[in-house]
């Protein structure tokens, strides 16, 4: 007899395999569109900074022109970079293969970018900021500004996902024949 507990779980677990199966390229193509939306954002506020001269506090991306609470925000942030993790976490299965591997890749470096929001969320929370700095300091912060890191962790950890997500894509892959998706074309 099923406990209460196995009910729930099995449920989860029959949505990730839903995920990783016949849903996996709904599910790509749906993280896709919120990386690339994320992407969006940091190239806005580059070029708002680098090629139109803004200053800093007025460099807000897209949204945060008419928000402008979203770039202050360290809930916001936190919230994207749990977000990333936890898409590339549940996509993670469907990936076999040299993708399964640039997958990963990309998941352990969220992981970390993760760990540098977390902090940034913690020290905005307490009030008190890493070696007495004016404002929440992530760990690389310490040697690179806030904007040029952040597009640094975002092209660390697009550049292999878009790696799996293309050799995941290919048809005729020998690494894709145990692969439970659809997501490469049949030959």
């Amino acid at each position: 007899m099923a406990t209460s507990t196995e009910a729930p779980l099995s449920g989860v677990r029959g949505g990730l395999d839903a995920l990783n199966s016949r849903h996996h390229q709904l599910g790509l193509r749906i993280f896709l569109f919120i990386v690339v939306a994320h992407w969006a954002e940091h190239l806005v506020q580059a070029i708002q900074i680098y090629a139109l001269g803004w200053p800093l506090p007025e460099a807000r991306g897209v949204l945060g022109v008419p928000f402008p609470w979203l770039v202050t925000s360290e809930w916001m942030h936190y919230g994207y970079a749990l977000l990333m993790m936890i898409g590339l976490f549940m996509l993670r299965p469907g990936f076999t293969g040299a993708s399964g591997t640039w997958w990963k890749t990309s998941l352990g470096l969220q992981i970390w970018h993760h760990l540098e929001h977390l902090l940034l969320l913690l020290q905005a929370l307490a009030g008190a900021y890493l070696l007495d700095k004016a404002a929440p300091t992530s760990i690389i912060q310490l040697i690179m500004p806030r904007v040029e890191l952040h597009l640094f962790y975002n092209t660390l950890v697009t550049v292999p996902m878009v790696i799996a997500m293309y050799l995941h894509t290919r048809a005729g892959r020998s690494d894709n024949a145990s692969a439970r998706c659809h997501c490469a074309p049949k030959d």
